[in-house]
């Protein structure tokens, strides 16, 4: 059994290239890559291509990535909470790819099934159809979208073993399976590092055959996005 652990986020991004094309995992604050995030920041890699449902919040996630102008261009679906991405877009700095958020779920999807291009009747009618082709079936519309995928896939899981086999929970397992099969290298962090052989098999959600790199995280914020106070009146 081969052993793809390292040593920790550092190494586990090490050959992370100016101009890779990246997909981060998560779904706006939960289940992101934390570590590695951090460990970006500190290698300083530029002109990246981030593909992530949103681009975190200002002072966290991706969005410590756009302060440091590290993002050449994102490719996400939700961005409404991020003032310095807001900012870069509208002063033309960043180049910006949104996607319904379906849309974009399943362009990672197949991406890592293999399948190259397919319809979909989300963005029919609408600016996402610009220069893309339509088709009818059974009388109605569907617009052709094209796979994703990418140089690095970084993910984060709940637990995982030294093969690569990554169990998620709750909305960590939104994003990060797919981005996982996506990848040409897929690297996973994990808040709980165990041997082969622990994991129960009917849990496991993403096999080992799709991660290259694992490490055991550490320090995780897990910071809540947006909090609020809702109050029930009953009549």
């Amino acid at each position: 059994m081969i052993n793809k652990v390292v040593a920790g986020a550092d190494a586990a991004i090490a050959d992370i290239p100016d101009g890779a094309v990246l997909m981060l995992g998560g779904f706006g604050l939960s289940g992101i890559p934390e570590n590695c995030i951090s460990a970006l920041l500190r290698k300083g890699v530029k002109n990246l291509t981030c593909i992530s449902n949103n681009a975190g919040v200002d002072d966290f996630g991706i969005g410590l990535m756009l302060q440091t102008r590290q993002v050449r261009k994102m490719i996400s679906s939700y961005v409404g909470e991020n003032q310095e991405f807001e900012r870069q877009l509208l002063a033309g700095e960043l180049e910006v790819e949104l996607i319904p958020q379906g849309t974009l779920a399943e362009r990672i999807r197949a991406g890592g099934a293999g399948i190259p291009a397919f319809f979909t009747p989300a963005g029919v009618g609408t600016e996402i159809a610009e220069g893309k082709e339509i088709r009818e079936f059974h009388g109605k519309k569907y617009l052709l979208e094209h796979w994703l995928k990418a140089d690095f896939a970084i993910v984060k899981a709940w637990k995982g073993d030294t093969a690569g086999n990554l169990i998620y929970r709750g909305t960590a397992q939104n994003f990060n399976p797919m981005m996982a099969a996506a990848g040409k290298i897929t690297i996973a962090e994990v808040e709980e590092l165990v041997p082969v052989g622990t994991l129960d098999p009917a849990q496991i959600h993403t096999p080992g055959i799709y991660v290259q790199r694992i490490f055991e995280g550490k320090g995780y914020e897990k910071r809540i996005e947006k909090n609020k106070s809702f109050t029930t009146k009953c009549s």
